[in-house]
């Protein structure tokens, strides 16, 4: 990877071997290795280890997950907040567990669309619970810095599975308690 970043920067016009730059491909090297650190771990592993069984069938629900991405179609950052949801049935999860799934899916080259339907989908998969739901919202770099430059846009996607997608209320439910409120 150095070697194309070397060559990337003499594409560009610049010297690779200047003083500021000397450095600059090994520096990006780990920094994408970072940035994509969700290929080498699986989700489905992550959750598994933490389920504990109980018989409460209340809404469970982490929001405000801060994320980062890049842009599979650009390889530039887009970042937000992704808010997630289940109604158990037999099992809970640990909480923590929830925030890594969105790591491990977020720290992918990504289409902010399918990721928002990977977390949704591996969480319904491992604990089969009665419904999930899962909210992100995003600012695109791609969109803001290049291309339409509309530096104030966000996107939003969600996926509702099983109850939430069923059960008009229990998804109004889930999208006020998700609304900002402050602490």
């Amino acid at each position: 990877m150095e070697k194309l970043v070397y060559q990337m920067l003499r594409e560009l016009g610049e010297d690779p071997d200047r003083e500021g730059l000397a450095k600059t491909p090994e520096r990006v090297s780990k920094a994408m290795r970072f940035f994509t650190k969700g290929y080498l771990e699986d989700p489905r592993k992550v959750i598994g280890d933490a389920l504990f069984r109980e018989e409460q069938q209340e809404m469970v629900i982490v929001k405000e997950i801060d994320f980062f991405s890049l842009c599979e179609h650009h390889m530039v950052p887009f970042f937000g907040r992704c808010h997630v949801a289940y109604i158990p049935r037999q099992h809970i999860v640990g909480l923590s567990k929830l925030a890594r799934v969105v790591e491990i899916y977020t720290r992918r080259l990504q289409v902010q669309e399918r990721c928002t339907n990977q977390i949704a989908e591996t969480i319904q998969e491992v604990l089969d619970p009665l419904g999930v739901a899962v909210v992100m919202e995003a600012k695109h770099l791609c969109m803001v810095m290049r291309g339409v430059e509309k530096q104030n846009s966000i996107t939003v996607t969600s996926c509702m599975l099983g109850a939430f997608r069923t059960n008009m209320s229990t998804r109004a439910e889930f999208i006020q308690l998700i609304r900002p409120h402050g602490l």
